[in-house]
Formats: structure tokens, C-alpha cells, sequence
């Protein structure tokens, strides 16, 4: 902070609350509030009180009458009063209690998980804190004063513009700035869509894929959307079963939590189902960015940018932490969306907008993508190679791409090892959490272990006690609800 906003701040005086009700004249009533202030510890040892002329004007008193009641207070020991130093609270001066004190045992801390392998969070030690940094200074340096009004709820210009490049040159989405609406991430990308009842863009019945999110499939059920779920196969999701369904929510990138991309087949089939039925595509994203053992894999949006609302987000590439999204929309639902988010931009943080424009067109958030998806192929190795050498008998799947691995366990094992899981103090879900629960698709025992989420220095530890928590070989269980 520059030395002469300090000195203005120090001359202009802190706000300070005081009641002059009472009996007296305004001196002895100041003098009375000051000093119960200072008795109850409302004026903390040393606080700097401010001066004469800006407590006189704040109270509407004159200066004297601020002046002979510090005076008095600093004759009593409550106050100090040292030139250049100002009028501060005396370090001596504890408040007044009317009981003694009794040291308060601190609640027990819950504790949490020693190691987290739960999936969807990258690590949060490797946010790229100086990039970020340099973007958001560059970003508010360079801001416009009406970025400080109220937001566009397309998002700001700066931002779109960024991703329609971006976008392109990264995942194959055809689009421009005018068809982009910034969300706060995934979830709040489906609210705008759905919305509730009959108040949102679209209308079920929905199908999805077997497996997936359960937060999405009741956030669809909140608003009033039925979900039909579609198989799973090796080569994504069986999209020849689609019939009367209004739209489709796919993973085609890396089909969340089984893994592996959609069939080339099978995205155009999806396309011509969209085009005969006038259905729609909803595409997450999901870990488009990070691959390792293949070639990229474009989004399903560039076959027809009428037909497909692409959605992503920085929660996984990035952080959480940053709560932007993007929907890339054919152009007859892009008012409908804006409608549905308001006249206002009332989720997404405008400069955070303006500081994640600059991290994408000065080539930031490409490098850290590099770097971060170089870190999570080393990881996924280590895993892979660990299980090899100490679990050989557990097939690992879906890591080609992603933050995560599928774990395929033997039949009824599943709620077993997570619970041994759980005593090994490992967090990490397994399969079954993520099965569409109308599904006539055969249910896989599995766990699902995210890679990302633990630091570099604990992720050794976190790999041995996985490790000690699988079921060892030939081991299966009939125990009800196994999964």
C-alpha cells in the first residue's frame, strides 16, 4: 500500500461506534463511553484511537471537549498518549470481567481422510499462484472503470473473446464471443439449462450415461427433468438406444468415472439422433485436457455447433477454488439462457473473468496445463506400476486420460475394500456411488482413485496404504449389498 494512502488513513481517523447517552454533559458522557469501550474490550490493548478533529466531526462535539476527555483517560492509565505515536489504548488496560476466567476446551476437530484419492480435485498445492498473480494484476491495472458496475450475464467480452480462441485451437469448438455465456461451473450450467419445473430452457426426459455423477442426476430431479440412462460399453456410451429423449448428457471426452473417449461411430450417430429428433447434446467437458497414452480428441460440438451446448470449467485443470465456467450454446438458446441467469452477473466474479482472460491470451493457463498434465501422467505411472508389482491381480482402466483410475475388483468385493479403504484412512468412493440406479446395465465392482487430489510428498504414502486395503488374490465375498 502506497505510504500516502497510510498517512491519509491515519489523518482521516478510524471509525469508531460510541454512545453519548446518559447523564452529564458531552465531555463526561465521551469520557464514560471510552472508558466502557476499553473496560469491556471492545478497544483492544493498543488499538490506535483516532484523532481529536476526526472524532469531534464524527460525534458532532468539539475538539476541546475530544481532547480533555483522551486528557482524563490517559491521567486514569486507560489511554497512552506519546507525540507522534497518537493516542492509543494502554497495553495494561484488561477488560472487565464479571466471572473468572475459565479456559475453554477446544471442541474435538473432526478428523479427516490421512489420504484423499477421491476423483474430480486436482492438487491445490500446485495452483499456479504467480501466474495468477501477474494476470490478475495486468487485468485490474487495465480494467475499464465500468467493470466495477454492475456484470453483462453473457460474461465479460474479454473473457469470451479468450475462449473462442482458445476453444479452437485446444478442443475443435466452433463458436464466437456472442454464442459464449459465462457460468460458475458445470452444475450452475445445468441450473440454467433446467432450471426448475417448467421455469428453465429445457425439458426432459434426459438421458445420461449409466454411470455418473449422482449430484447431477438429482440436481435434474430437483428440476423437474427424469433422467434415462443410457449403457456403457468399451467404446462409451451406447447412444443406438436413444428413442424419445429430449436431449443427451455425455462424457465423449473421457467418459466419467469408467474412462475412455466415445467412438468415432458413435459421435456421429449421437449427431444424426440429434438432428432427426431436433434433440439436443449436452457435453461435459470432462477431462478433455489431460491425456497421456492418445492423441487428442476433439469436442462432439465441432459436428454441429446447432445441435451440441458444450459446457467446461476450470475446476480441474485449474482449481475449484476459481468458480468460472463457460456454455458454448446454439444460438436459439443463448436468450433463453441469459434470461434464465438474470440482468445482472450474480455468480462469477468479474475481475476473476478479467484475470482468467489474461492467464489464457498470455499463454499461462497453456503451460500450466503442460506442466500439470506431465505431474498426473508421472502419478498415474506410479499407480499403474504399483499395482503391477503388488497388485497384480487388479486390472486398472480408464487411464489413458483423466485425474482418476478404475480399480476392477473381483465380484463382492467392492464395499469390502472400501471399507478397508476407510481404515486405512484413505477416502476414495467405489463404483456403486456412481450407478444410475433404473439402470438395466450389469453393475462392476471397481474402486475409483483420483491421482490428483494428494500432494507431491504424500502421494507415496497415500499409494502403499491403497495398497494394503485391496482384497488380495482370489479373494470374493456374497455378502449382501456387495456390489
Amino acid at each position: 500500500m502506497p505510504e500516502s494512502w497510510v498517512n491519509d488513513a491515519e489523518r482521516i481517523g478510524a471509525d469508531l461506534h460510541l454512545d453519548l447517552s446518559g447523564p452529564g454533559g458531552r465531555r463526561a458522557a465521551l469520557t464514560r463511553a471510552l472508558r466502557e469501550a476499553v473496560r469491556s474490550g471492545r478497544l483492544a490493548p493498543g488499538t490506535r484511537l483516532p484523532p481529536y478533529r476526526s472524532l469531534a466531526a464524527d460525534l458532532g462535539v468539539a475538539r476541546n471537549t475530544v481532547a480533555d476527555a483522551y486528557a482524563e483517560l490517559v491521567a486514569e492509565g486507560w489511554l497512552t498518549a506519546r507525540q507522534g505515536s497518537g493516542t492509543r489504548v494502554a497495553e495494561r488496560a484488561e477488560p472487565l470481567r464479571k466471572t473468572p476466567r475459565v479456559p475453554k476446551k477446544a471442541p474435538p476437530r473432526a478428523r479427516g481422510p490421512r489420504h484423499d484419492l477421491r476423483q474430480g480435485t486436482p492438487d491445490a498445492s500446485a495452483f499456479p499462484r504467480a501466474a495468477w498473480l501477474a494476470s490478475y494484476r495486468r487485468a485490474l491495472q487495465q480494467a475499464p472503470s465500468e467493470v466495477f458496475g454492475p456484470g453483462d450475464p453473457a460474461g465479460r467480452i474479454e473473457l469470451r473473446e479468450a475462449l473462442t480462441e482458445y476453444l479452437a485451437r485446444a478442443r475443435g469448438v466452433r463458436t464466437e464471443p456472442g454464442r459464449i455465456v459465462i457460468c460458475s461451473g458445470f452444475a450452475h450450467a445445468l441450473r440454467l439449462l433446467f432450471g426448475q419445473g417448467a421455469g428453465g430452457v429445457l425439458r426432459g426426459p434426459l438421458a445420461v450415461e449409466a454411470y455418473g455423477l449422482g449430484f447431477h442426476r438429482q440436481l435434474l430431479a430437483t428440476a423437474g427433468a427424469r433422467t434415462v440412462p443410457l449403457p456403457l460399453d468399451e467404446h462409451g456410451a451406447r447412444v443406438e438406444r436413444l428413442g424419445r429423449e429430449r436431449a443427451v448428457l455425455l462424457t465423449p471426452a473421457h467418459q466419467f468415472p469408467t474412462g475412455g473417449p466415445l467412438h468415432p461411430s458413435r459421435r456421429a450417430a449421437v449427431i444424426d439422433w440429434a438432428r432427426a429428433r431436433d434433440g439436443l447434446v449436452i457435453e461435459d467437458d470432462y477431462d478433455g485436457e489431460f491425456r497421456y497414452d492418445r492423441k487428442p480428441v476433439g469436442a462432439v460440438q465441432g459436428l454441429d455447433p446447432e445441435r451440441v451446448v458444450f459446457i467446461g470449467s476450470v475446476s480441474k485443470s485449474l482449481s475449484p477454488a476459481v468458480r468460472l465456467g463457460w456454455m458454448v450454446l446454439p444460438e436459439r438458446y443463448v436468450d433463453g439462457v441469459l434470461a434464465a441467469k438474470g440482468d445482472r452477473e450474480a455468480w462469477a466474479s468479474v475481475l476473476d473473468q478479467l484475470s482468467l482472460a489474461d492467464f489464457l491470451a498470455s499463454g499461462s493457463y497453456d503451460r500450466h496445463v503442460r506442466r500439470m498434465r506431465q505431474r498426473y501422467r508421472r502419478r498415474r505411472d506410479r499407480l499403474v506400476a504399483a499395482l503391477a508389482e503388488h497388485a497384480p491381480h487388479i486390472e486398472v482402466t480408464g487411464v489413458a486420460a483423466g485425474l482418476h483410475a478404475v480399480l476392477r475388483l473381483p465380484p463382492g468385493t467392492e464395499r469390502s475394500a472400501v471399507k478397508a479403504a476407510a481404515w486405512q484412512g484413505i477416502a476414495l468412493d467405489g463404483l456403486a456411488e456412481f450407478r444410475h440406479p433404473e439402470t438395466d446395465m450389469p453393475a462392476r465392482d471397481g474402486l475409483v482413485v483420483g491421482y490428483a487430489t494428494p500432494s507431491e510428498h504424500a502421494y507415496g504414502a497415500a499409494l502403499e496404504a491403497l495398497i494394503g486395503a485391496l482384497p488380495p488374490d482370489g479373494e470374493a465375498s456374497a455378502a449382501p449389498g456387495g456390489d
